[in-house]
This record gives structure tokens, sequence and C-alpha cells, in this order.
């Protein structure tokens, strides 16, 4: 398998209604990866991003900033190095800090049959 380079500064960050911006660092078509997707998203002050739960694993990893998770009925305060799995139909909600901005990387599995 090739040894493949993204620089991820160069890639384009795409508007994302109300979720802040995103930009895809890892697929089949930038790598050749079909088992998974990754990106990178930023949030400003008071944005949230809630990933779509379904029938995947994911990993929700915050590179900078501060802001809170909301898991079920419990809301948590995180900073930089904080993480977060979920497992399939698991649910969250990461928002912005007032006054912070986030970035995150966002790393999704699908299930993979039995």
């Amino acid at each position: 398998m090739p040894l493949t380079f993204i620089d991820t500064a160069a890639l384009p960050r795409q508007p994302s209604t109300g979720q802040g911006e995103v930009t895809e660092i890892l697929s089949e078509a930038l790598c050749g990866a079909r088992n998974g997707r990754g990106s990178l998203r930023w949030l400003k002050a008071g944005e949230a991003f809630s990933p779509a739960s379904g029938d995947r694993h994911q990993l929700l990893y915050l590179m900078d900033g501060a802001g809170t998770i909301r898991l079920d009925d419990a809301t948590y305060d995180v900073t930089k190095g904080a993480g977060i799995y979920l497992g399939p139909e698991e649910t969250a909600t990461i928002t912005a800090s007032r006054g912070a901005e986030m970035k995150l990387f966002h790393l999704v599995v699908p299930r993979m049959p039995k």
C-alpha cells in the first residue's frame, strides 16, 4: 500500500449550516480508505455539532478549544485532548463555549458484518 501525504491545511473548508466548517481528510477519494472516513470540523463560539447516528462507530477528539459534550441527559465540560467514542445508534452534541472555538477530529467507521 503506498504512503499518501494529505496536507490538511490546504484542503478547503466547507460550511455546514449551524455546525461550523468541515473538511474531509480521510476518504476513498483522498487516499483509498474504504472502511472509514475522517474529517476536521471547526466550531465558533456557540455553534454545535451533532454527529448523525447509525450503524457505525464514531470517535470525536477535541484538538483545540473548549466546550461541552452532551450525552444522554448529562453535559460535560471538555477541553483540548478530550475524546468520545459513540457506538452504533449512540448520539451526542458538542458545543463550543462562549468566547472559544473548537477544532474536532471526527472518525467514522461502519459496523463490519459478522
